[in-house]
């Protein structure tokens, strides 16, 4: 048990977890009878995984599934399915954490369509009973699969846009096609390139992804912001040569220019992120409802993002009055955080592929005591997890490198040497 809590919740690798023990045993006065191989952590840990699924039950209370499918990695992608009660805004304060969800599915494929999304919630509410909500992002094939459940077996769960998304996609709308800020993009990458590898390069701006770029764009208001604060192109006259300033505006020409454009952006993003962090630290009510829509007030009545959040939220309250009077949960955003703690685990590998490593996910979430890990480690045994591998993980970028090498390489030489 310790071990495992060393790799799950210490977030060490597995030989590590080896090492700390050996050290402590010669280091310190704790006496340890025997130290296991490394790939029996492993083992236990993917069968506590196992076990946690499979325990999986139905329960009486309300909840809402958050759904979501995870990048590519290798060629196949994961779909985890997480629950959560509808009552967690009245037993805690602040936004939800992995310690208040389940991990009640999850599924790996090659594929991500709308029928691999129904066909997979099908199995995970079989077992788990069904949500009274689904929170999801607007991916095409998650749309499409939760409409077509709901349709073909003739459930009244509502579904949740992620609030994120809306919002990102909202301040696209706004801003991405603007010829101010594609100049602004342009100006800020060629002013990255001038600062690179000087002395300056503490002054770059962050770096956007190409995809989801909105997501993550509080980074760039942060870094707008801060460069405005100082007021450092808003001095006059010309700057000395060699100076920090001439430096700068030579890194950033027109930012200057720019500046009625920089104000606008960094007011509406700066709205954005006090809905986002009201809305996801206490949830959807009448009193948050009033809120949000007095923070859009403030932008003005042409602007896109407003109407696309206004519509969102009055979509929302809808629903949120029909299941509870409670404050309904709205982001799907601890999803992506399970998501990018097992990708750090991946990157452990020297080849990421998804493998039976998935099964570190359910580990991930909720309370786990050493009484509920002992337990479902002895009633999963071995033969169980490989069957499971076998019928969800048939192939990994692993064994088709051992295959080929070990078993093909005559071929190859015939084929070269022909």
């Amino acid at each position: 048990m310790l071990l495992i809590c060393l790799v799950i919740e210490g977030v060490i690798s597995y030989r590590s977890g080896i090492r700390v023990l050996e050290i402590f045993q010669s280091r310190t006065s704790l006496k340890i009878n025997w130290i296991p191989h490394f790939s029996s952590i492993i083992n236990w840990t993917y069968r506590i995984g196992k076990g946690l699924l499979d325990d999986v039950k139905k329960i009486d209370e309300k909840w809402i599934a958050i759904v979501d499918h995870s990048i590519d990695i290798g060629k196949k992608q994961v779909f985890v399915v997480l629950r959560v009660s509808l009552d967690i805004f009245l037993q805690r304060e602040g936004a939800i954490t992995l310690k208040d969800c389940e991990c009640i599915g999850v599924k790996v494929s090659e594929e991500m369509t709308k029928e691999r999304v129904v066909k997979d919630l099908e199995e995970i509410f079989d077992k788990a009973g069904e949500p009274v909500a689904i929170i999801k992002d607007n991916g095409s094939s998650l749309n499409s699969g939760v409409r077509i459940y709901n349709e073909k077996h003739n459930s009244d769960i509502q579904t949740i846009d992620d609030l994120t998304h809306v919002v990102a996609n909202g301040l696209k709308k706004q801003f991405e096609k603007t010829k101010q800020y594609k100049r602004y993009m342009i100006m800020l990458r060629e002013g990255a390139t001038k600062l690179r590898q000087t002395d300056l390069a503490f002054l770059i701006p962050p770096k956007l992804r190409k995809h989801g770029r909105f997501q993550a764009i509080s980074k760039l208001n942060n870094w707008s912001k801060k460069i405005m604060n100082k007021k450092i192109f808003s001095k006059r006259g010309r700057a000395k040569k060699g100076s920090l300033l001439a430096r700068l505006r030579g890194a950033f020409q027109h930012f200057k220019s720019l500046e009625p454009f920089i104000q606008n952006f960094i007011k509406t993003t700066d709205i954005t992120n006090k809905i986002m962090k009201l809305l996801k630290k206490k949830g959807l009510s009448i009193a948050t409802y009033h809120q949000s829509m007095n923070l859009l007030q403030k932008l003005p009545k042409n602007s896109k993002t407003r109407k696309t959040i206004r519509v969102w939220v009055e979509k929302h309250i809808k629903i949120q009055k029909k299941l509870a009077p409670n404050p309904l949960p709205i982001s799907s955003d601890i999803i992506e955080s399970l998501f990018g703690k097992f990708k750090y685990t991946l990157e452990r590998s020297p080849q990421s592929d998804m493998n039976r490593a998935t099964l570190l996910i359910p580990l991930f979430c909720g309370n786990l005591d050493k009484e509920k890990l002992s337990s479902i480690l002895q009633n999963t045994k071995h033969k169980e997890l490989k069957q499971w591998e076998l019928e969800n993980i048939p192939y990994t970028i692993r064994k088709e490198r051992l295959e080929f090498f070990c078993n093909n390489i005559q071929k190859v030489e015939m084929i070269t040497f022909a």
